[in-house]
């Protein structure tokens, strides 16, 4: 009897196998032809990547979270799309999916400069904000104080994630100063590990954006965030220079959930500093 279920098992388990192995296959297994909104529209769905933190996407007990979670998830509400979420901790490998078609969008708080605006096309300001230097305060630093002059940089080895947007400006700022920065971009961390790295003493400093690192300092008093790196700056989405079309629907949806307060209460829920 034994024998005749696992010989009923074995045959549901290679399925079980076989369905998964699809489903985790490469991402470049998947369709790449060009996507503007007629072909998103036809298809109803809408595919985007985002990155895996309280600013992206993340699993809390058993609800999914995240900023970018929300907006999306209000966005298909709007359109009537099903809206697909893949996660990328690398920026830089996000914009190689993106334009592979792989993804109709990168949700994520990035940047824009003149440079990106030339091979890329970003919806209406999502955010403002600034890269600052995460660093010990003076009692939690053996009494070292604070770097407060960017100047006082030179030298020193500032850690990233891989692909952050602050990299161009450390390079920028390094010219500034006239000194060598040394920078290092983690593969293995996020934004939120490299602050918890810092509050441990493992790393001395961190560039990361000022958003993310208020929500952290109720949990890491020992953080000091006061020393600026970048001007502030327009965050918006990206999309591929050949989606205009989606461009324009998306920053209609975006003014819809501005207007109607749903934008607010999500902002408020992850940005706003804890008192």
């Amino acid at each position: 009897m034994k024998s005749k279920k696992l010989l009923f098992l074995y045959p549901a388990l290679l399925i079980v196998v076989m369905v998964t192995m699809y489903m985790l296959r490469p991402a470049s297994t998947l369709p790449t032809a060009e996507r503007d909104y007629p072909e998103i529209r036809e298809e109803g769905i809408l595919r985007i990547v985002t990155e895996y933190n309280q600013s992206g996407y993340y699993i809390s007990g058993e609800a999914i979270e995240g900023f970018q979670y929300e907006l999306s998830q209000a966005i298909a509400r709007l359109s009537g799309l099903e809206v697909q979420i893949g996660l990328e901790m690398s920026l830089e490998e996000s914009f190689t999916k993106l334009n592979r078609n792989e993804y109709d969008i990168i949700a994520r708080n990035i940047p824009v400069t003149t440079e990106m605006r030339e091979s890329w096309l970003f919806t209406e300001p999502m955010l403002l904000n600034r890269q600052v230097l995460v660093q010990r305060k003076a009692e939690a630093n053996e009494q070292i104080p604070p770097i407060r002059n960017q100047i006082e940089l030179g030298g020193k080895t500032l850690y990233i994630p891989k692909g952050s947007p602050a990299l161009l400006r450390l390079h920028n700022l390094a010219e500034e100063i006239g000194d060598t920065i040394w920078i290092i971009e983690e593969e293995r961390y996020s934004t939120e590990q490299l602050l918890i790295r810092v509050a441990r003493s493992e790393i001395d400093y961190a560039v990361c954006d000022l958003h993310i690192t208020q929500r952290y300092l109720e949990q890491f008093p020992e953080l000091d965030i006061r020393t600026d790196i970048s001007f502030t700056q327009l965050q918006s989405w990206a999309l591929r220079k050949t989606s205009p079309v989606l461009l324009d629907s998306l920053n209609s949806w975006l003014v819809k959930i501005k207007e109607t307060g749903v934008y607010e209460q999500i902002y408020k829920r992850y940005y706003t500093p804890k008192d």
